[in-house]
């Protein structure tokens, strides 16, 4: 009996302390935040809120920005705010740029996975890899090497597609654009042959699987205000996100010591086309910074880049041509009038004749991409924090420290941005009488704008546009189920939840 009550004493102590520190934190979660202040954004609940709704956080930010288009939330000490509107988007992304940086809070929240690579950092790291990357994005021997890698790794996907064609079995679109694109970006940026796509790398397939939960576990910390404490005693989510970190450290460093190992001099790192072989070649005029962790968070951010977005943009954009089949069906005819108009290239021909000039005159192409980006970003909420007292164009004030975040999955779906078919997938609003019409950065943010604007883009919808002419004019794809609900996952980039399974139909012409 006394160790019965000793047990219930014990639990409502737990309880007590539970409740008064709760208690602590309620004060200071609404303490000195102005909440009724017409001078500040409207209070939409705290950032614990979103803990009831993370699998739909993208969802829902677009619901409250539907009545409020600036609104915040509370935290601890500051408030984090959201915001659609493209004028407060220019103004921290360009206007007020010195304002808003990534700051501590969100370097703290996924140093572990990305450390100082450049969409982690500020100041003179970021600006030295923003250099180094955008001498290299410029480089026509960067751009031929790429579109090779493009076209092989298309052709590649194309024939392992044509295998379940042939068997009549359906596949995992998203699965296998992972696969290509992180060959493609293993290849033209670290200059190896990674063979994901042709099943022969298991230690490949592993680093992916890591990548994929890190990336998610690392977004958890947002609403997860015990992370730190489980970080420290290695437990739950933070144990496993070490787990997969491990796996993708050994992955890099043997990645990073093997490539060393073969740069035996300035020369050969002169005659390499791949991207870490001329950072190497960096390193050795300063071995002090450009150490091997410091090319290992380099690379991370290369391969997030390079990987994530374009294979996600891609797996919504076969998700939306499976939805619109008409709109499916003018691509590939377009690409077979333009490429193949008698039907009668295998894939090695076709590929070759995808040139710049081809892609050029793929305007509708581009607009359908450009669509699906409106609508599904690859990165569906960035912010800053703010370094100091500031004040939004639409006039609301932002106090020092707070987060200041734009939401481009609501952003795509605003009437007041885009009119009231936002919701509708609509490639023609990209054109005028045929000839894509872009839109202003800060208003379709799918890449970012000001001076951090996407120094990948062009190479992005390159590869998007090998991949998908090559895919449309040899096969014709619907959902597998169509009753079945399709969702993203919540993380930093936009993946398909469980993948997109497709069934795949052959055209005319052969891919052997």
């Amino acid at each position: 009996m006394d160790l019965f009550y000793s047990i219930l004493t014990a639990i409502g102590t737990t309880i007590s302390i539970l409740f008064i520190c709760f208690s602590i934190l309620l004060f200071r979660m609404f303490l000195g935040k102005s909440l009724k202040s017409s001078l500040y954004p409207p209070v939409m609940r705290t950032v614990f809120h979103q803990l009831f709704y993370f699998n739909t956080l993208f969802d829902r930010k677009t619901d409250q920005a539907r009545k409020y288009p600036t609104f915040r939330l509370l935290g601890l000490t500051e408030n984090d705010i959201y915001t659609v509107d493209p004028r407060n988007v220019e103004h921290m992304l360009k206007t007020n740029f010195d304002c808003y940086t990534k700051g501590k809070y969100h370097y703290s929240i996924f140093s572990d996975f990305l450390g100082d690579g450049i969409f982690a950092v500020d100041g003179d790291k970021w600006r030295q890899q923003r250099k180094l990357a955008s001498f290299e994005f410029s480089t026509r021997v960067l751009r031929d090497f790429s579109s090779s890698v493009f076209r092989r790794n298309a052709t590649k996907l194309a024939r392992i597609v044509s295998d379940f064609a042939t068997k009549k079995q359906d596949l995992d679109i998203q699965d296998l654009l992972m696969k290509c694109t992180l060959d493609s970006i293993f290849e033209v940026g670290f200059g190896l042959d990674l063979n994901c796509l042709g099943g022969s790398s298991e230690t490949g397939n592993t680093f992916i699987k890591a990548l994929d939960e890190s990336n998610a576990l690392v977004y958890w910390r947002y609403v997860d205000f015990l992370w730190e404490i489980k970080r420290f005693l290695n437990m739950g989510s933070e144990a496993r996100l070490r787990k997969n970190i491990k796996v993708i450290d050994d992955f890099v460093y043997e990645l990073i010591r093997t490539k060393r190992e073969k740069l035996t001099s300035e020369d050969d790192c002169n005659n390499k086309e791949d991207i870490l072989s001329r950072f190497i070649m960096e390193s050795k005029k300063d071995p002090e910074n450009m150490t091997d962790r410091y090319l290992r968070d380099i690379i991370m951010s290369f391969i997030i880049a390079g990987k994530d977005t374009t294979a996600n943009t891609l797996s919504w954009f076969f998700y939306m041509l499976c939805k619109y089949p008409t709109i499916q069906e003018k691509i590939s005819q377009q690409v077979r009038e333009l490429v193949d108009k008698d039907h009668q290239m295998d894939v090695n021909d076709f590929v070759g004749k995808l040139t710049d000039a081809t892609f050029d005159k793929m305007q509708y192409l581009h607009a359908t991409l450009t669509e699906t980006l409106r609508l599904y970003p690859a990165v569906p909420i960035d912010g800053k924090r703010s370094e100091k007292d500031d004040v939004l164009p639409d006039g609301f004030k932002v106090k020092e420290g707070d987060g200041v975040n734009y939401v481009a999955y609501a952003m795509g779906r605003m009437t007041s941005i885009w009119g009231e078919d936002a919701e509708e997938f609509r490639p023609e609003r990209w054109l005028e009488n045929g000839v894509f019409r872009p839109e202003s950065s800060f208003k379709f943010t799918a890449f970012h704008g000001g001076p951090r604007i996407c120094l990948g883009k062009e190479f992005a919808y390159r590869q998007m546009k090998i991949i998908a002419m090559v895919l449309l004019r040899f096969f014709r794809f619907q959902l597998d189920d169509e009753k079945k609900e399709v969702r993203y996952r919540t993380m930093f980039t936009l993946h398909i939840d469980g993948g997109l399974r497709l069934q795949v139909f052959p055209r005319m012409g052969s891919t052997k």
